[in-house]
C-alpha cells in the first residue's frame, strides 16, 4: 500500500472554538506538511482545487511549484485538477512546468470535481461536465505527446501546429481520474487505460465499490494488461489517538459540526452523521492507530486499493496535526504495507521509473546564493 495527504485547503474555523487560519499561514501550513510527509516517508502529497465556496485552493499548480522546489522524492498530484472548466492548453504548460521542477515527480489527477458552482464560474454550463471532460482530456494527451498538434473540438477554438512548452520532464506524466458517484469518469480511465482514484468519502462503501469493480471490468474489456489497473482510494479524515473513545470525545463535536454545516451543499451530505455511525460504517479513519489499521485493511478487502489518501482535520492546531501525521507514518503504515503490498511505484510499474533514477536534491538556499555570488565575475 502506498499513503498520500490530500489538502484540499478548507478556509473554515473550527466549528466548536471558531478559531481559524489566516489565509497566508494557511498556505504556508500546507507547503510545511508535505515538507514533512517526505520526511516520513510518505509517498505522495496532493493539493486539491475548487473554485467556489470557502476553499483555498483553485491553484494547485501554484502550490504543487512551491513543494516540487522544496522536496527532492515524494510525488505530487492534485487532488483533483478540476479539467472540464479549465483550458488544456493551460493544463499542459501548468503542471509541465511542475514536472520539470520536480524532476518528474508529477502524477495528475483529473475530475469534475464536487462542487456544480464552478461551472457558470468559467462560463460553462454543468450539464456539459462529461462532454467537456471527454473533449478536453483528449486534447491534453496529445499536447503532452506531441508536438505540432493539429485539432478542433466543440468547447474551445481549434489549434493549428501547436506545441505545448515547456515540455514534460520524461513522456507525459501519468494522468488518473477521480470517482465518486459516475460511471463516466470509470469508463474514461478504462477506455486510456489510466488508474481510478475512487473518491471514498461520504457515501456507503458499496457504491465505490460498484464502481471500482466497474473499472476493472471496462478496463480488462478495453484489452489493458490488468495488472496496471491501480485504484486509488479517500478516507476523508484521520484522526488519532490513544484509544478509539478518545478520539471520539476529541474529534467527534468538530465532526459532527462539519457535516451538519456541509449537509445543505448539493453533493455533500452524508448518512454518516454522529462521529459513532462514521467510525462503525464510514470512510472517516478515526479511533486508535489499531482500529485505523482495520479501517484500511477494511477498504484493501473491498476495493483491492494501491494507494491510500487522507486528510488532516486542518481545523485543528497544525501542532496537533503534524503529531497526528508522525504516529500515523509510525504506528500504521508500516502494518498496512506488510499486509497490503503493491506492484504501484515499483519496477513492475511502467510509470515506476519516475522520476529519473538521478532525482534532484534540494540544496540549502544559503549554499545556493553563495554558490552564485562565487561565480560572479570580480569588478
Amino acid at each position: 500500500m502506498r499513503f498520500q495527504v490530500l489538502d484540499i485547503l478548507p478556509y473554515v474555523a473550527n466549528p466548536v472554538t471558531g478559531r481559524i487560519v489566516a489565509p497566508a499561514d494557511r498556505l504556508a501550513q500546507t507547503v510545511q506538511m508535505g515538507q514533512l510527509a517526505e520526511r516520513l516517508g510518505l509517498d505522495s502529497y496532493s493539493f486539491g482545487e475548487r473554485h467556489a465556496g470557502h476553499i483555498l485552493s483553485p491553484s494547485s499548480g501554484v502550490l504543487l511549484g512551491a513543494l516540487a522546489a522544496t522536496t527532492s522524492r515524494i510525488r505530487l498530484q492534485t487532488g483533483v485538477c478540476v479539467l472540464p472548466i479549465l483550458d488544456p492548453v493551460r493544463v499542459a504548460e501548468d503542471f509541465a512546468t511542475v514536472d520539470l521542477l520536480s524532476r518528474g515527480r508529477l502524477e495528475l489527477v483529473i475530475g469534475k470535481g464536487n462542487e456544480a458552482r464552478q461551472f457558470p464560474l468559467f462560463g460553462l454550463d454543468v450539464a456539459d461536465q462529461d462532454d467537456l471532460m471527454v473533449e478536453k482530456y483528449e486534447l491534453l494527451r496529445r499536447l503532452w505527446r506531441e508536438e505540432d498538434v493539429t485539432w478542433s473540438g466543440a468547447f474551445r477554438p481549434a489549434l493549428e501546429h501547436a506545441t505545448t512548452l515547456p515540455r514534460p520532464f520524461a513522456g507525459a506524466p501519468r494522468v488518473w481520474h477521480g470517482s465518486a458517484t459516475k460511471t463516466s469518469s470509470v469508463e474514461l480511465a478504462a477506455q486510456w487505460g489510466d488508474p481510478l482514484f475512487s473518491a471514498n468519502a461520504i457515501q456507503p462503501r458499496e457504491n465505490y465499490q460498484r464502481l471500482i469493480d466497474l473499472y476493472r471490468e471496462r478496463h480488462a474489456a478495453h484489452g489493458h494488461d490488468p495488472r496496471h489497473a491501480f485504484v486509488g482510494a479517500g478516507s476523508l479524515f484521520m484522526f488519532i489517538a490513544d484509544t478509539t473513545q478518545e478520539a471520539k470525545a476529541r474529534f467527534g463535536p468538530v465532526y459532527e459540526e462539519i457535516v451538519r454545516v456541509f449537509a445543505s451543499r448539493p453533493g455533500n451530505a452524508t448518512p454518516y452523521r454522529d462521529i459513532d455511525h462514521a467510525i462503525a460504517e464510514g470512510p472517516v479513519l478515526v479511533g486508535s492507530p489499531q482500529q485505523v489499521i482495520e479501517k484500511i485493511l477494511g477498504f484493501h478487502e473491498a476495493f483491492g486499493h494501491d494507494l491510500q489518501s487522507f486528510s488532516l482535520p486542518t481545523m485543528l492546531p497544525f501542532e496537533h496535526q503534524m503529531e497526528m501525521l508522525e504516529r500515523f507514518s509510525s504506528e500504521v503504515i508500516p502494518v498496512v504495507r506488510a499486509q497490503a503490498p503493491t506492484t504501484l511505484w515499483t519496477d513492475e510499474d511502467p510509470y515506476g521509473g519516475r522520476p529519473a533514477h538521478a532525482g534532484r536534491r534540494v540544496a540549502d538556499a544559503a549554499a545556493v546564493i553563495d554558490a552564485a555570488k562565487g561565480a560572479l565575475p570580480r569588478s
